[in-house]
């Protein structure tokens, strides 16, 4: 599988709990931290629902 670079860039300070879990289930938690992943259907979903929080690079 291809691995996808996905990097925190905003805060999560008065988000949704659900995106709160999402960014920490993508091993995201202080502001420009970064994981690199399998880029999967569920990732993906994941990242969807935080687009405007993260950003995301192919490696």
């Amino acid at each position: 599988m291809a691995k996808i670079k996905v990097t925190k860039i905003k805060s999560t300070i008065e988000k949704d709990e659900r995106q709160k879990r999402t960014m920490a289930a993508l091993g995201l938690n202080k502001l420009g931290s970064s994981n690199e992943l399998e880029n999967t259907p569920a990732v993906a979903g994941m990242i969807k629902k935080v687009q405007h929080l993260v950003k995301v690079e192919n490696v």
